[in-house]
């Protein structure tokens, strides 16, 4: 009779752990896998590429990811990253990030080198509809030029130079808020406070 009793007690801690966990990064947007092997595009030493991607709800940006090419031997130490509501616009944020994480995805037959670089951040909230995203003034372990791998996806694209491009590769994940269902205090409590009032009552009976 005690087993089930704990046993009870077990269930009720799972299910108010349950109750109160996070919710889960979802991809917002992907524009594709990379290429690697057609084109790239240059941003730092003055130049800037941004790309359009669109949430169906409104949403918290917590996480970028993108494809570079580098230069044999070296790797991508930073870059700005701007979120806005039009191209090159940074109304959302304009951070200045180190990489979070990198995956080598070996090398082209022009000789550079792929990497996936992955950026996190601090829950930017972005609206529902399209918006973009802008790279500029990255930074290379030997100063030289970093390029955003062209993929062609289905975003729109512009080079603060030349105008309108073919899309970079890119992901974008985070999470909706619509979906965001953390159960307030309160109702913790109340959830608690009756599993446990059962438990009571099955004790006093099991002891009759």
């Amino acid at each position: 009779m005690k087993l089930r009793i704990a046993s009870l007690l077990l269930l009720t801690v799972c299910c108010l752990a349950l109750a109160v966990a996070p919710a889960m990064a979802d991809t917002l947007y992907s524009n594709g896998p990379y290429n690697g092997t057609v084109d790239a595009w240059t941003i730092n030493f003055g130049f800037s590429v941004s790309d359009s991607f669109t949430c169906s709800a409104n949403c918290s940006v917590e996480d970028f990811h993108m494809v570079n090419w580098n230069v044999p031997g070296f790797v991508t130490t930073g870059a700005e990253i701007q979120l806005g509501a039009s191209s090159f616009g940074n109304n959302y944020a304009d951070l200045t990030l180190a990489p979070s994480g990198s995956t080598d995805l070996g090398s082209n037959q022009f000789g550079y080198e792929l990497w996936q670089y992955d950026f996190t951040f601090a829950n930017v909230a972005v609206p529902s509809g399209t918006s973009w995203v802008t790279l500029s003034n990255a930074t290379d372990s030997g100063g030289n030029p970093v390029y955003w791998d062209e993929n062609s996806g289905p975003a729109s694209a512009y080079e603060n130079s030349v105008g309108s491009i073919a899309s970079e590769a890119f992901t974008i994940t985070g999470t909706y808020n619509e979906v965001e269902t953390t159960p307030e205090p309160s109702s913790i409590m109340l959830f608690g406070s009756g599993i446990l009032g059962l438990a009571g009552v099955l004790r006093r009976k099991l002891n009759v």
